[in-house]
């Protein structure tokens, strides 16, 4: 068990956050660094969301939405509702009343100068967390989808508005050729002694961290094994798109695939013990449970990929 080691992980989504949860139960928080995905922000009627970030923070902080994985528990959408009613706005993207208070304080901060690390820092802080979570950069890269319906979309109005059913031709993270490597995110892998890639969608909420200028090249230097876990079981993605992504992108549905993703990067690979194994040249590869349906799967699968790349790299 990696109890005294340096954790990077890069992360995104619903699935992110669930392995997320078992991790800071697995090892002290204080170890653990996120590097989240903001490839899916947007500014939304004034406000600067950043969904990635506070489904990670909301679970962190034991505030989320168990139901559904994202948004905080009990909330109410009053706010919302008469935005509709009176104003005649469309409320195609939730926005919880208690969740408004996350994007009213992070927007502020924003306006008066504030980076995108500083402030998530600061809401980390105030929620009480004690893992480090920090966001992909502080440029503005928004993950743009080319489809064959309705042309390019941001990523909110392809997953949220229209539900991702409009069929993927391509992905693009505009502006990405201006951003760079936060000191943050580059002191967190420069420092770790293990860096996982979680379960997350490869293609929206992995390749954005990945097409940052720098990371890419970064990985393969650092001193620490690299070692992702599929979020393909049983050749389907237990929730959201990756699957159907996959077939648009004219890509075999399996974790095989996810690995060739990922190629030349991870020197470990965690597959789900219920697909078919498979081999890749210099790969290391171990199947375990990574269905976590409840708090107990989560902890059991942290501690069972700590411990076999404990056997192994550290």
């Amino acid at each position: 068990m990696a109890l005294d080691k340096n954790i990077a992980v890069l992360i995104g989504g619903v699935g992110g956050a669930k392995l997320a949860s078992g991790l800071v139960e697995a090892v002290p928080p204080e170890r653990l660094t996120f590097i989240v995905n903001t490839g899916d922000d947007f500014w939304h009627l004034g406000l600067k969301i950043c969904p990635d970030l506070d489904t990670l923070m909301y679970t962190l902080a034991g505030l989320v939405n168990r139901e559904w994985g994202w948004g905080v528990a009990d909330d109410s959408t009053v706010t919302l509702d008469s935005l509709a009613r009176h104003y005649q706005v469309e409320p195609w993207f939730r926005l919880g009343d208690k969740d408004l208070a996350t994007h009213l304080l992070r927007t502020h901060w924003l306006r008066l100068g504030h980076s995108l690390t500083e402030a998530t820092a600061c809401l980390g802080e105030r929620l009480g967390l004690r893992a480090t979570v920090l966001p992909m950069c502080d440029e503005e890269v928004p993950t743009m989808v080319n489809t064959v319906e309705r042309g390019e979309l941001g990523f909110q109005e392809y997953f949220v508005k229209h539900a991702w059913k409009p069929a993927i031709r391509a992905i693009r993270h505009h502006g990405c050729e201006k951003a760079g490597l936060s000191p943050g995110v580059r002191q967190a892998l420069s420092d770790a002694d293990i860096v996982l890639i979680a379960p997350s969608n490869p293609w929206l909420s992995l390749a954005p961290i990945l097409a940052v200028p720098g990371f890419r090249d970064l990985l393969p230097g650092l001193a620490a094994p690299l070692v992702a876990v599929t979020p393909i079981i049983a050749g389907d993605a237990v929730k959201g798109p990756t699957a159907k992504i996959m077939r648009e992108l004219g890509l075999e549905v399996s974790a095989r695939e996810v690995a060739r993703f990922y190629s030349g990067l991870i020197d470990g690979f965690v597959d789900d013990r219920r697909n078919q194994p498979f081999a890749m040249n210099g790969l290391r590869t171990v199947q375990l449970n990574t269905l976590m349906n409840d708090q107990a799967d989560k902890v059991a699968l942290a501690r069972a990929l700590l411990g076999w790349i404990g056997g192994w790299a550290v």
